[in-house]
């Protein structure tokens, strides 16, 4: 299985290309092509990606929605949204991370991801943290 791995980090502490100061929540992705599952003869790629999410905060939060706009190289735009990810809502005491992989089927070779999560603070105040664009794309594509 060929693999083509990207890193994107946002966090609260830095600045700097391909990362975006957001919260005290510091979301890292990871992505991969699954060449396994895919066909491109039928226009069907498959990536993976894998989300840790680790609060560096002083106070406990709870991701309870999340949000993701996921773009082809063609330009088609496609919108998913709910409660949490994979079938949880975790909740993150300082200090601690949650890691999910999940994946995206795209019907062009290269293609974007963007979005947030939806989280609420021990003190129930809702927030929201932004995941900046990352890219999905097979290796040694030129797009």
């Amino acid at each position: 299985m060929a693999l083509s791995e990207s890193r994107i980090v946002a966090s609260a502490t830095r600045l700097q290309s391909r990362e975006k100061v957001l919260s005290d929540i510091v979301v890292a992705v990871e992505t991969r092509f699954i060449q396994a599952e895919s066909d491109p003869s039928a226009n069907r790629y498959l990536f993976a990606y894998t989300i840790t999410i680790t609060n560096h905060s002083s106070s406990p939060s709870q991701l309870l929605n999340r949000y993701w706009l996921i773009t082809n190289g063609d330009g088609k735009k496609e919108e998913v949204h709910g409660p949490g990810v994979v079938g949880e809502q975790p909740k993150l005491n300082p200090g601690e991370a949650f890691r999910y992989t999940s994946g995206a089927v795209l019907e062009t070779a290269v293609g974007t991801m963007e979005g947030h999560y939806e989280f609420q603070g021990d003190d129930g105040d809702l927030f929201q943290v932004a995941i900046p664009p990352f890219s999905l794309a097979v290796p040694n594509v030129v797009h």
